[in-house]
């Protein structure tokens, strides 16, 4: 008795599995205002920024602007995808970029961009620091951006990292309150960032005290 090869129907849409880009914007439209990026293969979700975490990156904008950064030859933008070259699908969001003047020519998929058009990338750590100190950092350096700035508030500091090489950046300085964490000339100016004003910017402000109190 001779046996035919049972045919198996294709799966509907609604049965067919969600690509992580597919359950990425299922996520945003879940969680409006939480940043969902794909590092590594594997999705994250980061909730909302705190005030501090805000006011730190309100900071930062001034001695980019102020070193002449935002004009036609580049722009200081926040929170822009940045597709990565790790995965057939993974990209970040930075907090903070510094990216060449014609970064809408270099537009890739799912509102990402050509990590050739980026200068320079920061983040200010959040609850998942781990991830800006680790994950990131080796994400970054394999997609090749020059600088990799993060301002620490978990442990007060400033780290930059350059030369990236390899997958991961030949250069990491560590700087404390009080020291003066200046930027290599290739993100288009000097640029020198005071870390103890960044660090305190990034700090929950006491409380106010109130009548009655």
């Amino acid at each position: 008795m001779s046996t035919a090869p049972v045919e198996h129907p294709e799966p509907s849409d609604d049965e067919r599995p969600l690509t992580l880009l597919e359950e990425a914007d299922q996520l945003m439209e879940r969680n409006p205002g939480y940043r969902v990026e794909i590092i590594g293969g594997i999705l994250t979700v980061t909730p909302p920024p705190d005030a501090p975490h805000a006011r730190a990156l309100t900071k930062l904008m001034a001695p980019f602007l102020a070193a002449g950064l935002g004009d036609s030859e580049t722009e200081v933008l926040q929170g822009i995808g940045l597709w990565l070259p790790d995965g057939p699908e993974d990209y970040a969001i930075p907090d903070l970029s510094v990216v060449d003047g014609d970064i809408d020519d270099h537009l890739i998929e799912f509102n990402c961009y050509d990590p050739a058009a980026f200068r320079l990338v920061l983040e200010v750590t959040s609850s998942n620091y781990n991830n800006d100190l680790r994950a990131k950092a080796v994400a970054y350096a394999q997609a090749q951006v020059p600088v990799y700035v993060i301002v620490n508030r978990k442990h007060q500091r400033v780290h930059v990292l350059t030369d990236p090489i390899e997958g991961k950046y030949d250069s990491h300085r560590i700087l404390a309150a009080g020291e003066l964490a200046t930027l290599p000339d290739s993100i288009g100016a000097k640029v020198t960032l005071d870390v103890e004003q960044l660090l305190a910017a990034g700090r929950p402000q006491a409380k106010k005290a109130q009548p009655g109190d």
